[in-house]
């Protein structure tokens, strides 16, 4: 055999192309979970922030007083104890929070005014958030997740 014919023949080399190739599926897969593993831990702070404006409207309410200071919890007061959470994996400047009051039960009437900001009514706090997903060699997107939680409110 000629020396062109034995070098054609070898495979030296060949696994490191096979390496280069196989890692690259290999770490971006492993890249891949870890984004999508933040996006989830991403979505349970935008539930627990949903859940803790919502609690914190129901402990507020409308009729708060404190040594006859007023502690009412207005839906911009609401946004702005939900933005002060210290949430990880969470740009928590910016969420968007809204505020809604409904009757409880539903279908009653509100009592004793018209907005339902009343004890004894509903108060419902959705937050939303997009998040953004990286994944090497995937272009970059954005996931928008939202939480929300309703609680009686009890003064």
């Amino acid at each position: 055999m000629h020396d062109l014919q034995r070098s054609a023949l070898r495979d030296d080399g060949s696994a490191m192309v096979e390496f280069a190739l196989t890692s690259t599926i290999l770490f971006m897969t492993i890249f891949g979970i870890l984004s999508f593993s933040l996006v989830i831990f991403a979505h349970h702070q935008v539930s627990e922030a949903a859940r803790q404006g919502s609690r914190y409207a129901m402990v507020h309410g409308n009729t708060c007083s404190v040594n006859g200071t007023s502690c009412t919890a207005t839906a911009s007061e609401i946004q702005t104890y939900v933005r002060s959470l210290s949430l990880p994996a969470v740009d928590a400047s910016t969420l968007t929070v809204t505020t809604s009051y409904s009757s409880y039960p539903p279908g009653s009437t509100c009592t004793p005014n018209a907005n339902c900001e009343n004890a004894g009514n509903l108060v419902t706090v959705v937050v939303t958030y997009s998040s953004p997903i990286n994944i090497p060699f995937v272009p970059s997107s954005i996931l928008n997740m939202s939480g929300s939680s309703s609680m009686v409110i009890s003064q």
